[in-house]
């Protein structure tokens, strides 16, 4: 009788992750599509002018605060809150959450208001080579795009939660309303103003929110900002929230380091950036987005019943299995991708030299898809650890690497060659996270954590 439940854990887990992450996928194909004519209506009216470029200076900084700060507490809380509800309730887990929506609120408030004060010293390092106006202007679109940082931030926590107790397919829908509001709104005006967008945007924060705050309260978690004290769980959260977001600060820097470096490159190189990377970001998150909000609680709950051959399943089977999915995807992107440029972009205001110039970005962007997909699965799995350690330490060699790849390949490539130094360090990533997770996994006769490193 031990034996085939044993042998049916397996096919159970990979089950629970294939069904969950085909519901991620099958919603983030309808977000990315909603995308898609977003970012074809924006390619129409802006083109890549100075507004345009303005507006996506203004739109990196609230993005890098969310993935900072909210992202990074998902992922140093979910373990903890599947150990904690397993072990002792429901309810002690309510209360961690509510710990945790507390610190995140509490941060995002604070980061935010600092983030304002000193936008005039750190814009014009974000547009080193902007004109004047076109810098101003980018500042007093980031005062306007400030509440998405908690809005956004709020709803990725909530979104966690719920891929906790199962629910996959609505949360990962959720975000379908940006895209939907970019576009009617652009669309009511004859010639809408670049503030169109922040308006936009704003709103669609606060309607992806209210969604999935409903949706937790629906599945069983408040949502709740009170404050339960500082016990062991938190304090473990805390302690795992620190070198995931020193990580995120890396990875954010290494962001930044590319967006200074492609404003200095000629004008519209920011711009080509961002609409190469588009096609990309839908692969990225329809492979590795699926599969990493799928393992992850199956991983947290794998550790915390110490089923290491379970772990060990699922590492080699979804290691493999989204490698091969993403290197056919990468493959079509890279032959497609002049046609594809040229069906979703090339009209109004953007030329055929804007077309081939994005078009050679995307190349090199596609090449990093089943090293990066891949990745998420050691990378889930280091933070069910709570080898969050490890997680930093990657960091900070792809920060080195990134600005070093940068410096060598733009002089020769133009914006292309920062495109192509991203693809570069995702190998690395896959290599050092792979070698981690198989090096920290106990062997069948353990039962301890393995020692730290470093």
């Amino acid at each position: 009788m031990n034996t085939a439940i044993e042998l049916a854990r397996p096919a159970s887990a990979n089950r629970r992750v294939l069904g969950a992450a085909s519901a991620v996928t099958m919603a983030t194909i309808a977000v990315k599509l909603a995308g898609a004519l977003k970012e074809l209506t924006i390619a129409s009216f802006y083109g890549r002018s100075d507004a345009y470029e303005a507006f996506l200076t203004a739109a990196l900084v609230p993005a890098l605060l969310v993935n900072l700060i909210s992202e990074s507490m998902s992922q140093a809380l979910v373990p903890t809150l599947v150990r904690v509800r397993e072990c002792h309730g429901r309810e002690r887990a309510q209360q961690l959450l509510s710990n945790g929506l507390v610190a995140t609120t509490s941060l995002l408030v604070l980061v935010s208001l600092v983030m304002a004060v000193s936008a005039r010293w750190f814009f014009p390092l974000l547009g080193s080579h902007f004109a004047g106006t076109k810098l101003d202007l980018a500042e007093h679109l980031f005062y306007g795009l400030l509440p998405v940082v908690f809005l956004a931030g709020i709803a990725s926590n909530c979104t966690a939660v719920l891929n906790t107790t199962g629910r996959f397919g609505l949360p990962a829908l959720a975000p379908i309303v940006g895209p939907v509001s970019v576009i009617a709104v652009i669309s009511c005006e004859t010639r809408p103003g670049i503030w169109a967008m922040v308006y936009a945007t704003v709103a669609a924060g606060l309607i992806q929110l209210l969604c999935v705050a409903g949706m937790m309260q629906r599945g069983g978690y408040r949502f709740s900002l009170r404050w339960h004290g500082l016990d062991a769980s938190t304090m473990e959260v805390a302690s795992q929230y620190g070198p995931v977001i020193l990580s995120g600060v890396v990875a954010s820097g290494g962001l930044l380091v590319d967006q200074v470096m492609a404003a200095m490159l000629p004008a519209g190189s920011v711009a080509a950036l961002a609409y190469g990377g588009r096609f990309v970001s839908v692969a990225l998150a329809l492979l590795g987005g699926s599969v990493a909000s799928a393992v992850t609680p199956v991983f947290a709950e794998m550790t915390a019943r110490s089923d290491w051959e379970g772990c060990r399943r699922s590492l080699r089977s979804w290691g493999w299995a989204s490698a091969g999915a993403a290197a056919l995807v990468g493959c079509a992107l890279i032959s497609g991708s002049h046609l594809l440029v040229r069906l979703t972009f090339q009209h109004g205001a953007f030329s055929a030299e804007d077309g081939a110039a994005v078009s050679l970005v995307l190349k090199m962007y596609a090449i990093q898809i089943p090293f990066f997909v891949s990745s998420r699965v050691f990378y889930r799995f280091l933070i069910a650890m709570r080898r969050t350690d490890l997680v930093f330490y990657c960091g900070l060699v792809n920060l080195v690497l990134d600005v070093a790849l940068n410096l060598l390949l733009m002089r020769s490539m133009g914006v292309a060659g920062i495109a192509l130094a991203t693809s570069l360090w995702t190998i690395s990533t896959l290599a050092f996270l792979g070698y981690w997770s198989w090096r920290v996994l106990p062997r069948r006769t353990e039962a301890a954590m393995p020692e730290r490193v470093g």
